[in-house]
């Protein structure tokens, strides 16, 4: 009986030692923090460059899971101190990152946090942009003004500062029914570079209670 005892212990330390060390190893977080909550705020400023002068820009956005969200983009010429045509642009719409369920679900990493986050931070913008010329108000009915975004991290972690890049164009209601674009505002190219903070925060909009998937 002894002699048994002894070893179903060694057997049993046996396993547990081998048990042991494959637990202590967590697998890689390969959602770098996205998934941690369900907001994500991104706030940044910097500069648009239009067809005929530079407007300093202020962007900010919120997305959920870090996929679909909306944004709001301000620029203005008079901040630089110079004239432009438009002379401000106020846009807002909807934009989607549809890489990064679809990477971060089949586990396709390419081991390196930065590149992951890039390339998952791939967005399509579509949304309407109220522009003003010069010497008159925002015109009454925005310009379509349709994009393609892309943040590239500074640190390997989804919280923390980025560069964005953000380009696309815009086109005015004339421009749309056929009529001539005469001018910069009625069909114009841009491209937005900022420096921003994003962030994610557990507002818990859906799931209340629910823990964050793994």
């Amino acid at each position: 009986m002894r002699g048994r005892a002894s070893r179903a212990l060694a057997t049993a330390a046996a396993l547990v030692m081998v048990e042991v060390p494959a637990r202590a190893e967590p697998a890689a977080e390969t959602s770098y923090g996205r998934i941690d909550g369900d907001l994500s705020v991104t706030l940044g400023v910097g500069a648009t460059f239009g067809p005929r002068a530079v407007r300093a820009a202020a962007d900010a956005r919120l997305r959920y899971l870090s996929t679909a969200g909306i944004f709001a983009t301000y620029e203005g010429s008079a901040l630089l101190g110079n004239s432009s045509d438009p002379q401000s642009v106020l846009a807002t719409g909807v934009e989607l990152r549809p890489l990064f369920f679809a990477r971060w679900l089949q586990g396709l990493e390419t081991g390196n946090a930065r590149v992951d986050l890039t390339i998952d931070s791939l967005a399509f913008e579509l949304g309407a942009a109220f522009v003003a010329g010069p010497n008159s108000g925002f015109d009454a009915r925005p310009a379509l003004q349709a994009g393609l975004g892309l943040t590239i991290p500074f640190l390997s972690a989804a919280n923390g500062p980025v560069f964005g890049i953000h380009g696309g164009a815009r086109w005015s209601e004339a421009t749309l029914a056929g009529n001539a674009a005469d001018h910069p505002r009625d069909r114009a190219a841009f491209l937005t570079l900022t420096l921003a903070w994003e962030q994610v925060v557990g507002t818990r909009v859906v799931g209340l209670g629910d823990p964050a998937p793994r």
